[in-house]
């Protein structure tokens, strides 16, 4: 039985950095040459990065992703390399495209026929799919087909008619962003694809942040059976290397003979030669997305320190956390800026989290500005302000005082809003919305406590203290103010906000589902009226199957409200203001 010695390069490509996506190439190329592997494959649009999104409505980066292509192309040996490029049709239209290249030469090329047009992918707003046809090469003997992304998805589709074409092993090249549940669900559309196709696979897959998305990386070998042969790590660069025994077969008379890409395999030795690795909890994971995501979006963009608003309270804790584990203690700091209305725990508990975290702290008390904001703005309300006008002043203090140090050194402001709050609106604004990265936007407040007692339980103490988990949560904007006098017990309020959100579910099949009325009259007419403050908010994290910005594109001027048409007459709505 023919073997075969594949790499899944599963590398961190930068959008747009053509140079560094081509050394990354090479590097990993040569380390899948030093190991003797057949064949190297690579994540889908390796030269580009993924998503290139409206660069290719520059001509000039489409011609400079040919030519870093042409110079990874000419690069390889006697391991052949799949790769993926943006190529060009003859009409002009953009090809979402991988070639398979070996001792310096493209010997075959293949355009990604199912082009995914929803959630956070569009696509079709760039690249013509491509036709019918398998096109195979012989890497070790083996007749290989090479397909990208969305193509293994369907049952019938690209993966199929290459195996009919003669294909044993399928090479798959990706850049599938993470959420949660997703290392689950691709493996069991590899197991349908092994058992509709009869072929071993190898899923590879893109590593790193971009934007709001993560790319978990994950890779997987499976062989004909759909049993997991190998599986590199989590949010990690990785060359995974395994050896694969593929039954090629009786030549079936009529097929086309396939493109020659190599001869005698290079492997050697018994079985694979990685096992697969360590697989994150579902806490775990989403932890890792939040820390890879923040540290890719601060270093390719240029930053390398972040600054945070301490407040005392679990968000801002959670995100320092994730903020050292990204980028190092030495590059956070915090600011502690209480109020009039702040609790003496607010400070302490702010102090002992710095402390164990080893990031430096500094107070900055707001009652000086909160008084000269209140006389400036006497005459002009005849009054001091008072309700949420006051409440939302002293958030916009903070937010000044942590802008004016990023202008001054540099430093990226992380906001600490969690995905319940910017679901209901519960945030100011130039306030406590105000920054460059908002870190856990897609973390349910849930979520937030869990994720905090991981991140507790990795440590082997309280590093975020025990007096933050059990504090009740508080905005502390007023006396003995409570979140769940604004809004629903976060118990509740999470499962109805991700049934509407996430879901798309209505008020009505909420309610059909067992959820309070009451409840999703509130937390719908929250949401629906919050959507002009989500749109000014900055970028975060996704970790959902659908987060707020790229995925869930609602208008702001929207009239239709799906609210619950209890059968005894009108729904009674919740028409108070959003709420800070």
């Amino acid at each position: 039985m023919p073997r075969i010695r594949v790499a899944a390069c599963q590398s961190n490509t930068v959008v747009g950095d053509l140079d560094g996506n081509v050394s990354r190439t090479l590097a990993a190329l040569a380390a899948a040459e030093r190991s003797g592997a057949d064949l190297a494959v690579f994540p889908e649009l390796t030269v580009t990065g993924y998503p290139p999104e409206d660069l290719l409505g520059r001509p000039a980066f489409v011609e400079d992703n040919l030519a870093a292509f042409a110079t990874v192309a000419a690069a390889t040996g006697e391991c052949a390399a799949v790769v993926g490029y943006v190529d060009v049709a003859p009409s002009g239209r953009l090809l979402n495209a991988a070639a398979l290249c070996r001792g310096g030469q493209v010997l075959a090329r293949y355009v990604k026929r199912i082009l995914p047009n929803y959630g956070v992918f569009d696509e079709q707003r760039w690249f013509a799919a491509g036709e019918g046809g398998a096109t195979l090469v012989e890497v070790a003997g083996i007749p290989v087909g090479i397909t990208i992304c969305e193509d293994m998805w369907f049952p019938g589709g690209p993966m199929a008619d290459q195996a009919e074409a003669g294909a044993r092993l399928l090479v798959n090249l990706n850049a599938s962003p993470y959420s949660r549940g997703r290392r689950e669900e691709r493996l069991a559309v590899l197991g349908e694809r092994a058992a509709e196709t009869g072929c071993a696979i190898v899923y590879v897959n893109q590593v790193g942040g971009q934007d709001e998305l993560v790319f978990d990386g994950a890779s997987l070998v499976v062989d004909a059976g759909g049993s997991v042969v190998a599986g590199a790590r989590q949010f990690a660069e990785d060359v995974l290397i395994a050896d694969l025994d593929v039954d090629v077969g009786a030549p079936t008379p009529g097929r086309p003979s396939p493109v020659l890409a190599s001869g005698a395999t290079r492997a050697g030795g018994d079985g694979p030669l990685r096992p697969v690795a360590e697989v994150l909890d579902p806490v775990a994971e989403v932890y890792g997305a939040l820390v890879l995501g923040t540290r890719d979006y601060l270093a390719k963009n240029g930053f390398t320190d972040a600054v945070i608003g301490l407040s005392g309270g679990i968000d801002s804790s959670l995100v320092a956390a994730i903020a050292v584990d990204a980028v190092g203690p030495d590059h956070v700091h915090g600011v502690a800026m209480p109020s009039r209305y702040s609790s003496e725990g607010s400070v302490t508990d702010a102090e002992v989290l710095a402390a164990n975290l080893g990031i430096d702290l500094v107070g900055a008390p707001i009652e000086p500005a909160h008084r000269a904001f209140t006389a400036m703005l006497h005459p002009l309300l005849g009054g001091d302000p008072v309700g949420l006008t006051d409440e939302n002043l002293q958030s916009r203090i903070r937010g000044v005082l942590l802008m004016a140090l990023s202008n001054a050194r540099g430093w990226i402001v992380l906001t600490t809003g969690n995905k319940s709050e910017m679901a209901t609106g519960y945030s100011t604004l130039y306030g406590d919305s105000a920054g460059g990265f908002a870190v856990i936007k897609d973390v349910s407040k849930t979520l937030v406590y869990e994720l905090c007692h991981h991140r507790n339980a990795r440590a082997g103490s309280d590093l975020i203290p025990v007096a933050v988990l059990d504090k009740p949560p508080s905005a502390e904007l007023r006396p003995d103010q409570r979140d769940d006098e604004s809004l629903p017990p976060y118990s509740v309020l999470d499962p109805v906000m991700a049934g509407y959100v996430e879901a798309d579910r209505s008020a009505d099949d909420l309610v059909a589902e067992g959820f309070d009325p009451e409840a999703v009259a509130r937390v719908v007419g929250l949401v629906d009226r919050a959507e002009y403050k989500r749109r000014q908010m900055p970028p975060g994290v996704r970790i959902s199957g659908k987060a707020f910005g790229k995925d869930r594109r609602m208008p702001i001027t929207n009239h239709y409200r799906s609210v619950h048409r209890a059968p005894s007459g009108p729904a009674a709505t919740d028409q108070s203001p959003t709420v800070v």
